[in-house]
Order: structure tokens, then sequence, then C-alpha cells
């Protein structure tokens, strides 16, 4: 494991500038070893994007297209920011016999997606299994909060009896809901792939919550063979206890307003059913991943130029197509 972990961080050592937070992920980590057309995907969190730009453009300028990189970091850190959702994407990075790509992103911008969803990009990723790398900012810690909201609203769109295999596959397609590039560019089995790959690590993120939901009453587990399976009380005190976990950008799709001094003010709504509370789960959920991907999707072709843009489309489609038997 040691080893595994001295090998991802190879990159930091070798190519780039320090950072405060570094995770690596991606399905190309399930199966080993990879071949030659894999990246193995990094996400980079650090404070001042502008000036960890600045020294990589010096110290690796062919990482970025080459528009950009005439630019600068001021229009690299704005395009990230205004046309995309904080993160800036470098693919086709060559490091020794390996092929990476890393995305940089404001530390504070991460922080806030992972404790309020406002954006459900990186904190859909941090939901499922990755390898840290750097953590300064103690953001392995702060993502338990993210993993118990995960798995309240997976819960909560689930039906009363399910196993366990059932809801690690939950929590894994709550950041594909409404993702733009599941309809066209993205293994249909991805989320299948996910959970079988790394089911072991998955119950080491959330079996102690399970845990916790279990004590609580919330949950009942039994067993058949070597499957976990539950039953969850789905009564309304029981769905609103769920509900009040997750972050308010949900939560207020279904508060009401009320007028104070001419301000419209949110009130607390109670939850009448598990069914009104799944259905405004789903449409939060999907109508925030919709316009995150669409919004990256765009930041990217902008970022890569048409050339490398469709190299990374038509891997990501040939691989959909694979999965698909097309």
């Amino acid at each position: 494991m040691q080893a595994a972990a001295a090998e991802l961080a190879g990159p930091l050592r070798d190519l780039l500038p320090p950072v405060d937070f570094c995770c690596a992920y991606g399905s190309t980590l399930l199966h080993a070893p990879p071949d030659r057309t894999s990246m193995v995907d990094y996400i980079l969190g650090v404070a001042d994007p502008h000036q960890w730009h600045c020294e990589n453009l010096q110290r690796n300028p062919v990482h970025y297209s080459s528009w950009m990189a005439r630019l600068g970091a001021g229009a690299i850190t704005g395009l990230a920011d205004h046309v995309g959702v904080g993160v800036y994407f470098n693919p086709f990075v060559e490091w020794k016999d390996k092929r990476i790509k890393y995305g940089v992103v404001r530390m504070r911008d991460l922080a806030m997606d992972v404790l309020t969803w406002d954006r459900f990009y990186l904190s859909g990723r941090l939901q499922k299994p990755v390898h840290v790398l750097v953590d300064n900012w103690d953001i392995k810690k702060v993502n338990t909060i993210n993993l118990e909201m995960a798995t309240s609203a997976s819960l909560l769109l689930l039906p009363a009896e399910f196993t366990e295999y059932d809801l690690y596959a939950q929590i894994c397609s709550l950041s594909y809901m409404g993702d733009l590039r599941m309809l066209f560019a993205e293994d249909k089995d991805k989320v299948k792939k996910i959970v079988e790959g790394s089911f072991q690590s998955f119950q080491m993120m959330y079996r102690p919550l399970l845990q916790e939901y279990i004590a609580e009453g919330l949950l009942k587990t039994s067993s058949h063979g070597q499957q976990k399976s539950f039953q969850q009380d789905c009564s309304r005190s029981a769905t609103n206890e769920l509900f009040s976990v997750l972050p308010w950008t949900i939560r207020r799709q279904m508060q009401g307003k009320y007028t104070l001094g001419g301000r419209e003010m949110p009130t607390r709504t109670a939850v009448s059913s598990k069914d009104m509370a799944a259905n405004c789960v789903r449409r939060a959920l999907r109508c925030r991943v919709m316009v995150s991907s669409a919004r990256q999707a765009v930041s990217g072709l902008l970022a890569s130029g048409g050339v490398v843009a469709a190299q990374y489309l038509g891997n990501k489609m040939a691989k959909a197509w694979k999965s698909s038997g097309i």
C-alpha cells in the first residue's frame, strides 16, 4: 500500500509546485496494470490558484494548451472560476511511462463544496474512495460530514429494504444524476465497476456511519450469506431526521418563505413523506449536477482547445461504446 502511494505521489515530487491537498482517483486505479491510453486522475487543492499556475507555467508550460499558456495564469483562473466550477484540468500529461490528468482548485472552494454541495462537483468525487496523498487542511476529516450527508440522501432514495451493495451504488450514483456526459460519453456500467472494484474501500468509509444509524434506530441489519442487508425506518420522524442532515442547498428546495421588512425569509418546512423528500433530493441533485457538468465541459473545451478536447472526448466515448457492446 505504501509503495502504491509513493508511486501515485511521484508526479507531485517530480513535476508540480507544492499543493495543500492532493488525491488520486478514477477507474484506472481499480485495475492494474493500467494500459498506455489510461490516465490517473488527480485533484490538487491550492491556496492561491493564480500563484500556483504562474509557477507551473514556468515549470511545465507544455501541460497547458498553447493558447492558454500564452494568455497566462489570470486567464486560466478566470476560466475556471467564471466558466467552469472552480477547477482547471490539464489532461494527457506525460510522466515517465504514464499519463496523468490533474485538476487544480482553490482550497476554499473545495472545502465549501464538501460542506455545502453548492456545486456538487468535487464533493461527489470525495463521496467515493480516493487515495489521499497530501492533506494539509484536514479535508479528510471535514469530508466525514460529506459522507454523512451522502448516506442520508441515499437512504431517502432507497426503498425500505436494500443490500449493502445497493447503498454504495446509490451513493456512487448521486454525483452522476443529471450529468450530461452519461448520455453519450461515459461507461453505462461505471457505477457498477466503481462499487465492485472498491467495495472494501466503501465499507471502510461508510460502515462507521452505518453503525451510528443502527444505534439511532434508523437502520436494522441482517445477513443473507455474505451480503449484508438493511431495513430502514420510513416513518415521517425518521425521514425528517435524515432530511435534516442534508446541506441547506438541498433542504431549501422544501422551504417556504415569509416576508420580513420587505425581504423574503426562508421558513423550515417539515417533510410530510419519504417520497416527498426523495423527490426533493433527486430534483435538487439533478439540477445541480447538470449545471456543474455543463459548465465544466465548456470550460474544458475552451481550456484544452479543439484537438485535445476531441481526443479526450473520443477516449471517453470509446470506453462507453466498448462497455455497451457497440
